[in-house]
């Protein structure tokens, strides 16, 4: 099938997809009225595996091209791994506000043949050059605009070296296929979506002071409009460098200088050490039982994974379907409040920073906890260490895929905040993250998303911050679901109320469809996306309880596969909160 017989898709809708089995009158439904382009690709996987059409595949992401270029690579061999890969790379070329090259990952993989669950950590590094006056300004407050934009805000990206990694050690295709659809985005174009187009506009300040990012976000002066074809030529040949020669196309070699000197000439500290001592690491997921389901989560660096087994330790003998709705989201709030203040004390990068996981994951703990929590009456944040936090942001990305095979993979990428660092590093046409704003830069103070940190998640060269992604699994004996969300810090309690949903038997579009509430410790309030259908009587009841309840903008991207095994049924849906316009689409086959 040659590309000129496919029409182009637009690259705005959330697009989520299960392909391999026979269209069913539904499925004719969903692909007249979504996205031909996707037909087509369903044509070619189902003449692939022939007989073995009843194999499935499911693919959720943020992005129709990016679906669409996993599907591509399943369809030439590839595995759930190598899938992952496309859509990482191209979600780089048409989704640069949320995550790229520039950026890094965190991954679970699971592998069907061998049973093995493991976590790969592409998070960013810091340079050894950091220093905290850098970030700082005269006074001694912190300077906000140093550690969001510009090459001071930029770690040494892991995304490259994750790739590669991911590639080399679990994917069947070569890392040369799994980046192919991405380099025909960049070098023949796309229209952009809204988000981007927006997001363009929002950074357009920070954009204008680089010339390489004025280059290739807003081309003759001009910033892209929807309709317009948009190309991203030196990206295009960074991804070939990487294709041809893996990590080193990246860390090493022509790439790796222009990458120092640009930075070096804008007034950052890379230096060529610092990208060739860059390494993906794989550790050991967080794993525990909840209500008969196993949860495989995120480990430190991620912060995620540590709060969302604390919650669930916290509620694991509660009977929340017996409680009426004020007190079922007391019990919720109240898990999230300790959990987010142990988040704020202990957690760092395990390389750097000894952590009393032990302490922390222990049900005993949580019994502890749990016996804190007033039945009637809400806890004061002020009654623990208090902090100041602002309102979270929304950027990052992520990703759900299970093949044909089982296995599966759940991807959380990002540059940070929209456009990350806004500075395009020269000629390679890497948008560079603002990763070190997750690093406690000035201690006690908040970054972006109102997180505090200490001690523990002080910068250093070498060390990778601490991070909110949180990519899980939820297996059970008969269903099993792949989960992760954008969102800042609004990622652990979007994870962590997407499990309780999925074990209470909701479907993959009820999960990503359902309302959402937060509390990070602090601000101590409850955030409630607005239009909830909280009824009014149980917001009452909850200020009566010492509440305060903030209505909020909706937030998070969430993406979520579920596998009914015992049906054999995939099911793939995205977030109907997303913003370039097509929202929630649910696929079976």
């Amino acid at each position: 099938m040659s590309e000129r017989n496919v029409p182009r898709p637009h690259a705005g809708p959330a697009v989520l997809h299960a392909a391999g089995a026979p269209r069913s009158a539904r499925a004719q439904w969903w692909c007249r009225s979504v996205l031909v382009v996707a037909i087509a690709l369903y044509g070619v996987l189902a003449q692939a595996q022939g007989d073995a059409a009843q194999r499935t595949a499911a693919i959720a992401s943020a992005n129709a091209l990016a679906t669409q270029a996993g599907f591509e690579v399943l369809a030439k061999g590839g595995n759930a791994v190598d899938a992952s890969i496309a859509v990482a790379a191209a979600l780089s070329v048409v989704q640069p506000e949320a995550s790229g090259m520039g950026g890094g990952f965190l991954a679970l993989v699971h592998d069907a043949a061998t049973g093995k669950d493991t976590f790969i950590d592409s998070r960013e590094m810091a340079p050894q050059a950091v220093r905290e006056a850098d970030y700082l300004k005269a006074d001694g407050t912190p300077n906000r605009d140093t550690s969001l934009n510009g090459p001071l805000a930029a770690g040494i990206p892991g995304f490259p070296a994750g790739v590669a990694y991911m590639s080399a050690r679990y994917g069947k295709v070569p890392l040369s296929v799994s980046l192919q659809p991405a380099i025909r985005l960049a070098e023949q174009g796309f229209h952009p979506s809204g988000s981007l187009v927006r997001s363009i506009a929002h950074k357009a300040e920070v954009l204008r002071r680089y010339p390489a990012s004025s280059g290739k976000f807003m081309p003759g002066g001009k910033a892209p409009q929807e309709a317009d074809l948009f190309r991203d030529p030196d990206q295009a040949r960074t991804l070939r460098a990487l294709a041809e020669k893996g990590a080193d196309g990246f860390y090493k070699g022509t790439v790796a200088k222009e990458l120092v000197r640009a930075v070096k000439a804008a007034g950052g500290t890379w230096t060529l050490a610092d990208l060739a001592a860059y390494r993906t690491k794989e550790r050991a997921p967080i794993t525990l039982d909840y209500a008969g389901y196993r949860v495989v989560t995120a480990p430190p660096p991620s912060s995620g994974g540590v709060a969302i087994a604390e919650m669930l330790n916290i509620l694991a003998p509660i009977d929340l379907k017996r409680m009426d709705e004020a007190h079922r989201i007391h019990y919720l709030v109240e898990a999230m409040r300790r959990a987010f203040r142990d988040h704020n004390e202990y957690l760092g990068d395990p390389d750097f920073v000894k952590m009393p996981l032990d302490m922390l994951l222990s049900p005993y703990y949580a019994d502890g906890l749990r016996q804190s929590i007033l039945p009637e009456q809400a806890t004061k944040s002020a009654w623990l260490p208090s902090v100041h936090a602002k309102q979270p942001g929304m950027h990052t990305t992520h990703y759900s895929i299970i093949d044909g095979d089982g296995n599966m993979v759940s991807m959380t990428a990002t540059v940070n905040t929209t456009l990350g660092s806004g500075f395009v590093a020269g000629k390679t046409g890497i948008l560079l993250n603002n990763e070190m704003d997750d690093f406690a830069l000035v201690s006690g103070q908040p970054n972006a998303f109102g997180l505090i940190g200490g001690s523990a998640n002080a910068p250093v060269g070498g060390k990778r911050m601490l991070s909110s992604m949180s990519p899980s699994f939820v297996i059970g004996k008969d269903r099993l679901a792949v989960i992760g969300s954008p969102g800042g810090s609004t990622i652990i309690t979007q994870v962590f109320e997407a499990i309780l949903a999925f074990v209470d038997g909701k479907s993959a579009g009820q999960i990503t469809a359902q309302k959402r509430i937060h509390h990070q410790f602090m601000p101590d309030r409850i955030d409630i996306e607005k239009g909830s259908d909280i009824p009014a009587d149980v917001l009452a009841k909850l200020k009566a309880m010492g509440y305060e309840i903030n209505d909020s903008e909706t937030w998070g991207n969430m993406n979520v596969v579920v596998w009914d095994r015992k049906a054999d049924v995939k099911t793939a849906a995205s977030d109907p909160r997303n913003p370039n316009g097509l929202g929630k689409v649910e696929a079976i086959h």
